[in-house]
């Protein structure tokens, strides 16, 4: 049975071993479905089940649940087409139908998105490590590392130790080895704690006397009765059935009665008998025999009682008397892979669930490894994530790549450097790319082959962890791109062929491998490929508090020809037989559960088909994201950046492909540029603008002056025009002016233009006064929230004059994009009468402008005069190439 949630509840987490802020709890908010109970009974074959209750509710006509609307966004949207309303139908049906199938092998959906919690390498508090991972295409598995001597036999899953089951899960457990001259433990049971140095059962006791504390302090007088002697009712019902002398063998015996007809006639002989309710409850069903209850009173205080697991507690050991017992089976910093017997031979493979991981190793095949560091070194968490703010000014940077030295950067690098920069800058939040562990770093992160593992060559998990925890008390938020939408065909490191099998973790075929990329296709439709990749991303929440995900390239996934298809528009291309189901049922189910398990959490969906119901609820028959990439619009600047001529700028596309969509456009998130046109093979923007001028005349030349023009404009437009999200790649803002070029063979693998060179900042000039603009664009949504209070209201676009307008509150944003003419007086409309105030200007010498507006122009009051359909304008002058931000400063009451 099952039911959705509705009510607001708390789950708190298990709290850190250093007992800091680290500790977090779960606020269920969305309409993910959750079985109403933990356990679940069978009943034997012939019983009849027991009857199911059902909970009433109100019920939605569509769907049959409350609050629940298939097609919903479909009529907010004022889409009308039957075929793609039929098909969210059918889609929301086969939601349906996947739940169902999760909640009869999961308990929950956080058990669902938990399984690094059983998987991978844990140590057990019984002084062990267990290891647990999927290969259903194995026969044989075992541990093999440098610390049992590479050696397939030693730690391997043996029966009697659930070795494997019929899911293809094999466990896997490595016993910690007996110190010379110690003795063995007392207790089976003994439980170590392996962060604190001592705990209570290091106090003496022993664990008799624990023992004896717990029957002499939980039970009650006479409770304990049957616990010492525990075949006194065996022995009395033996004497009931054959009296004091009954037969001691089993040839003695004779034949039994049938079983109902001897309860028949127990039950007429005891018919007088007071106490006979208190033994047996019959109501004339044939398996009421088997219902034999005690005293009801006894009954509910027993079932009252706590289980004795504190006095359990009392026998727990601290870290050095381990150490001093035990070696560690396998130490922190070991390396070692999974051994595998399969039908084509013997294979060694990292663990899918490894943590940390050596992908190259010199040369040599990749290695785990075992993460687990002593309490001194672990990170101890020091910040809470920051508050989710109303609109997002996010940094994308790579760490690979952030350091001015022709070298990889490292995370405490990055730490030190980038992350005060950033805040300095404005931006509210960072989002890496590339921190997945991956083999080749020329891929730049985007060929993952090991998910759960932070990439060995920026440092180690602690350094990560302490890079996002300072980023937190900057009050960054730290986003992730997640690559799920495809894999590294890489097999000795990555998941292909992982257990010999081609059909494990993806599609076999055409359908798994991507048609230009020459990577593999998830299999979405697979329980244990979903309980994977699921639990992916709860794991980089829970251990190392990232606040969301920019989910990559979702065309790859969403589409069986991977998003290379030319699109029309037309509704039937979003449901046809291209349309992969499965992947996007996957996406709605990664919403669900991660926005219930963190409520808040982001999630950005980049996916250059746009996909309807992108940001919609799931519950309306949406995907479930907090915001949506438009690639259109770096696509649209490059296109005329490199083909058109200044004055041939329409701004009516500029317009369109801007605020051109009309669903969703507050959760669009947009960019000038981001890493794609400075790492695919392209230049960036102020490599394009400016070529070689800068680092040949620093003087400002005509060249000069309109590449930090358009430079400046293009990104106040992109910024301010549409959504609350905003992106920009690490370096661009102050018009880096070379592109990045990771090392491969094509560059004899050079490191040259794999950095960012910010000694530029240190000297005056116009990568300094770009980043000023950049500063004081940022500001307008620091200090007046031009983009978190108010939708743009765009009123004003002339492509003769090359001019575009729009409102956003009391606000007004002009842009001049013609090459050369200026206009002393032009008329924009505004609503409210009053006096406006210039509060930034691109055309500033500041900012590496003309400064063609004295400071005497920058107050301008209204004239009662209808333009542009508003009840009053305004005449500003607008030099060319250029762009103003007025505040109405005070208003005019007619």
């Amino acid at each position: 049975m099952t039911s959705s949630l509705s009510l607001l509840t708390q789950i708190p987490l298990p709290p850190t071993t250093d007992g800091s802020v680290g500790i977090r709890s779960i606020t269920y908010r969305r309409s993910v479905v959750f079985p109403t109970k933990k356990w679940r009974c069978s009943v034997s074959p012939g019983q009849s089940p027991p009857p199911k209750h059902r909970q009433r509710q109100s019920k939605n006509p569509e769907s049959g649940e409350k609050g629940i609307d298939p097609v919903g966004f479909l009529s907010k949207s004022g889409i009308t087409h039957k075929g793609f309303a039929l098909y969210l139908r059918e889609r929301y049906k086969s939601l349906k139908d996947l739940k169902d199938e999760i909640l009869t092998r999961h308990i929950d959906f956080r058990d669902m998105a938990s399984g690094f919690e059983l998987l991978g390498m844990h140590r057990n508090v019984q002084h062990r490590v267990d290891f647990m991972e999927w290969a259903p295409g194995a026969r044989y598995c075992a541990i093999v590392g440098d610390f049992n001597d590479w050696s397939p036999t030693e730690n391997c899953a043996r029966e009697g130790h659930y070795g494997h089951d019929d899911y293809g899960y094999w466990f896997v457990i490595l016993e910690d080895k007996l110190r010379d001259g110690e003795e063995p433990d007392e207790l089976y049971f003994q439980q170590y704690n392996y962060v604190d140095d001592y705990d209570k059962g290091d106090s003496g006791v022993t664990a008799d006397e624990v023992f004896q504390k717990a029957n002499d302090e939980y039970w009650e007088p006479g409770e304990d009765r049957f616990v010492k002697s525990r075949f006194e009712i065996i022995a009395k019902l033996y004497e009931q059935m054959f009296g004091p002398n009954g037969p001691q063998t089993e040839e003695e015996l004779e034949e039994m009665r049938e079983r109902e007809t001897d309860y028949e006639t127990w039950k007429e002989k005891h018919k007088d008998d007071p106490n006979f309710n208190l033994h047996v409850i019959d109501s004339g069903k044939e398996y009421d025999i088997f219902n034999v209850i005690d005293d009801p009173v006894s009954k509910a205080k027993f079932r009252a009682k706590k289980p004795p697991i504190a006095y359990w507690f009392e026998t727990r050991k601290g870290r050095k008397a381990w150490l001093k017992k035990y070696a560690p089976a396998i130490p922190h910093g070991s390396k070692y892979r999974v051994y595998f017997n399969t039908p084509n031979g013997p294979l060694e493979r990292i663990p899918a669930w490894a943590t940390y991981v050596n992908p190259e190793a010199d040369g040599n095949q990749g290695y785990a490894i075992h993460w687990e560091p002593p309490p001194e070194h672990a990170y101890k968490w020091k910040h809470n994530s920051p508050k989710v703010p109303k609109s997002l000014r996010i940094y994308e940077a790579h760490i690979g790549i952030s350091g001015s030295e022709p070298k990889i950067a490292s995370f405490s690098e990055f730490t030190e450097k980038v992350l005060p920069y950033v805040k300095d800058a404005g931006y509210n939040a960072i989002q890496l790319i590339g921190v997945v562990e991956h083999k080749d770093y020329f891929t730049v992160g985007y060929r993952v082959t090991n998910m759960f593992a932070v990439s060995s060559r920026y440092g180690t998990p602690e350094d990560f962890k302490r890079l996002v925890d300072v980023a937190h008390g900057l009050g960054l938020l730290v986003f992730m791109d997640i690559v799920h939408s495809y894999s590294a065909a890489d097999e000795m490191v990555g998941l292909s062929l992982f257990d010999g099998s081609n059909d494990c973790y993806f599609h076999t075929g055409k359908r798994g491998q991507h048609k230009f990329w020459g990577t593999r296709m998830f299999k979405y439709e697979d329980l244990d490929v979903l309980h994977y990749l699921l639990s992916n991303l709860n794991w980089w929440v829970v251990e190392y508090h990232v606040d969301g995900f920019n989910f990559h390239s979702l065309a790859s996934m969403m589409y069986t020809h991977n998003g290379f298809a030319s699109f029309t528009g037309d509704m039937e291309e979003f449901y046809n037989q291209y349309v992969d189901r499965s992947a996007i049922l996957y996406l709605i189910l990664a919403n669900e559960i991660l926005h219930t398990l963190h409520p808040n959490i982001i999630t950005i969906a980049e996916d250059a088909t746009l996909y309807p119901g992108l940001c919609e609820p799931t519950s309306q028959g949406g995907l479930g994201f907090d915001y949506f990439v438009n690639p259109h619009a770096s696509e649209m600047w490059l296109w005329f950046l490199e083909n058109a001529q200044d004055s041939s700028w329409s701004m009516s596309k500029i317009v369109d492909t801007l605020a051109g969509i009309n669903r969703n456009s507050n959760k669009m998130l947009l960019y000038t540029e981001n890493h794609n046109q400075s790492i695919s093979g392209g230049r960036s923007f102020a490599e394009i603008l400016y070529g070689q001028t800068l680092e040949q005349s620093p003087v400002m030349n005509d060249l000069l002056l309109r590449g930090c023009s358009l430079h400046k404009m293009i990104r106040l437009i992109t910024y301010s025009i549409s959504g609350r999200a905003y992106l920009n790649f690490m370096g661009n803002e102050f018009g880096h002016p070379k592109r990045v070029e990771f090392p491969m063979s094509s560059n004899g693998f050079s490191f040259s233009l794999a950095n960012r060179d910010w000694d530029l900042l240190a000297k005056e000039g116009v990568h300094q006064n770009l980043l000023s603009f950049d500063k004081d664009m940022m500001d307008l949504e620091k200090t007046e929230k031009v983009i978190s209070r108010w939708l743009p209201n765009i009123h004003h676009v002339n492509d003769t004059n090359m001019v575009i307008s729009y409102l956003r509150g009391p606000f007004l944003f002009i842009f001049n994009f013609h090459p050369t003419n200026s206009y002393e007086r032009y008329s924009v409309g505004v609503e409210e009468a009053g006096e406006y105030q210039v509060i930034l200007n691109s055309d500033e010498k500041k900012y590496s402008g003309q400064g063609s507006i004295g400071q005497d122009q920058y107050f301008r009051k209204t004239i009662s005069r209808r333009v542009d359909g508003m009840r009053n304008c305004i005449e500003v002058p607008l030099p060319s190439r250029s762009a103003q931000v007025y505040k109405l400063t005070r208003i005019l009451r007619v």
